[in-house]
């Protein structure tokens, strides 16, 4: 949305609106990136100086395997989220599929560059047509055919280059290896024109704490180095701000951001009601930094990614030593939340996922996967076991994509048949239904609420004109939440949060008030969080959560919720 604002005694200006990732204010010169190869060096290529077609993919196989390098390399200099995603990048070019699409066009007398951007195109629409998740790879496939032709026409690979000097960044989008390289001493935000909540850009901005908005319509049109004051919190880009107003904004941002990292927990409201505080991790090295934080445990790990790369399922005594690098560090007082293998959908796992779906972001992911092989469950269990009999780690584990009260109480048995705590991930708007159901055969839930959201809406998280309908704070997915807070309230048993909604310090509050006992974010978000429930009273948490549910839209409810809070 684009509106005019016009100050008293001032000149109209522009006020952009987006959807709000990740909150702090920045006021610094916009810097317009254009991630394209150099057109004369796509001109001047000649695909004649290949012999035949078998000449040609060879050349196709070398760029790959520079452009899959490339990622490699940014992904070991980096950790956590942005690692996880760099090496699925590395992954997706190195595609057999793709290469076979490929292939076969350079075969049925296509050029090179001509036969990439077929092979491309062919993944883009079937990703786009499967929707979800797997659509939200279309940004990585397009980076993908970029980096691949400008090494076919020696060309550098496109990217956002090093700033000069500090601005806003501003895309039609970003991949996730233009991303997670940013230095958030120059880039002070982020504001994309595509994008949803839960796309690539916005879980790396998140772990590197840049104040980013999404979705926003006519960011593109902007001109290079007019003045911008973000508001990542508001979701909002004012051009040309008043420079005296919007220093002082920014200042005051960070008074409040410099308050915030002094917080050094546990988790609880003002008024001394307790509120578990817990990182989402990857792998050991994520888990050592959490752990290093004033978290009370893990209240996510995603065991899938770290065998994105794998093409052969590991033995239980080497998942089991993978799992102990996680647990480790939290041996004493504190717990791991353990989530079974979530792979399927955008997270391919070669032993396990199946292939040719129409639909995997509705098919047969997560649990399900259990289902034609429960092998794979059982020996992920035993490894899992097998930790925290290791480690001496309190263990909990969870499945994902849990549609039925039978689903649970069958992964539940298992669980429970070695010794350790068994939960659900409520993904599926059936789950939150019949929460009060699953608590009675489950010992815990966990609402994962990027998958909640676009279940519920019916929204590809990665439809820029549907960005408002993937946002966590729609009243019908808080519906959704109240409803299972309010189930394990009744059996007195946790439930917990550990989607990206986690992360918001307002929407934490609302989180909170609706009876969550659990947060889980990435660990740049911790102490936000943390800080903002410690100001607040449980009583001011509960009003808020009922202005967020009587709210007709997000904007609104993030309104009334900021009113109420400060």
């Amino acid at each position: 949305m684009v509106t005019e604002i016009t100050p008293p005694g001032d000149t109209a200006r522009t006020l952009l609106r987006g959807t709000p990732v990740v909150p702090g204010v920045a006021y610094a010169p916009a810097l317009l990136v254009h991630t394209e190869v150099s057109p004369d060096a796509v001109a001047a290529f000649d695909p004649s100086r290949y012999a035949d077609a078998e000449e040609a993919l060879e050349a196709y196989d070398a760029a790959v395997e520079g452009v899959a390098d490339g990622f490699a390399r940014k992904a070991a200099g980096v950790s956590g989220d942005a690692a996880q995603v760099l090496t699925a990048s590395a992954g997706l070019a190195r595609d057999k599929g793709l290469r076979g699409a490929v292939r076969k066009q350079l075969r049925s007398g296509e050029d090179l560059l001509a036969a990439v951007h077929a092979g491309v195109d062919q993944f883009v629409t079937v990703f786009t047509g499967m929707g979800g998740l797997m659509a939200e790879r279309v940004t990585d496939l397009l980076d993908i055919e970029r980096r691949i032709v400008a090494r076919l026409v020696g060309a550098p690979e496109p990217g956002v280059g090093t700033p000069e000097e500090p601005c806003v960044l501003v895309a039609e989008d970003l991949a996730p290896s233009d991303t997670a390289g940013l230095d958030p001493e120059l880039v002070r935000a982020l504001v994309t024109e595509r994008g949803g909540p839960t796309s690539h850009t916005a879980i790396i901005a998140r772990q590197l704490s840049i104040p980013c908005v999404v979705g926003t319509p006519g960011a593109m049109t902007l001109a290079a180095g007019t003045p911008l004051l973000v508001d990542g919190a508001a979701g909002t880009i004012e051009t040309d701000p008043a420079a005296d107003d919007a220093e002082a904004r920014v200042a005051a941002d960070a008074e409040q951001r410099a308050a915030l990292a002094t917080w050094t927990g546990p988790g609880r409201t003002r008024d001394g009601v307790p509120i578990k505080i817990l990182a989402n991790v990857a792998d050991g090295e994520s888990a050592r930094t959490a752990g290093g934080g004033p978290v009370q445990g893990v209240g996510l790990f995603r065991t899938e990614l770290s065998f994105l790369n794998r093409k052969d399922e590991p033995s239980v005594a080497e998942q089991a030593g993978i799992y102990g690098q996680v647990l480790e560090p939290f041996g004493e007082d504190r717990y791991v939340v353990v989530r079974t293998l979530d792979a399927g959908s955008d997270k391919p796992v070669a032993f396990a996922t199946l292939e040719g779906e129409e639909n995997p972001a509705l098919g047969v992911r997560g649990l399900r996967l259990s289902f034609g092989n429960p092998g794979l469950l059982d020996r992920q269990l035993d490894a899992i076991a097998q930790a925290a009999a290791d480690t001496g780690t309190e263990t909990w584990v969870m499945a994902p994509m849990v549609a039925t009260v039978a689903e649970a109480e069958e992964f539940a048995t298992r669980v429970h048949d070695r010794g350790l705590k068994a939960g659900v991930m409520v993904e599926v708007p059936s789950a939150a239904l019949l929460a009060h159901r699953m608590l009675e055969v489950v010992d815990f839930m966990s609402i994962g609420t990027n998958d909640l959201t676009q279940y519920t809406m019916a929204a590809d998280r990665m439809a820029t004109d549907l960005a408002h309908l993937t946002d966590p704070w729609q009243p019908a997915v808080l519906q959704l939440i109240a409803i299972t807070a309010e189930a394990g309230r009744q059996a007195h048993k946790p439930v917990g949060v550990c989607g990206e909604a986690a992360a918001d310090p307002q929407l934490a509050s609302v989180l909170v008030g609706m009876g969550i006992t659990s947060l889980s974010m990435a660990a740049a978000a911790v102490r936000p969080v943390g800080a903002q429930l410690s100001r607040v009273t449980f009583e001011a948490c509960e009003e808020a959560a009922e202005a967020a549910l009587s709210a007709s839209d997000p904007v609104a409810g993030r309104d009334a919720v900021r009113a109420l809070l400060g």
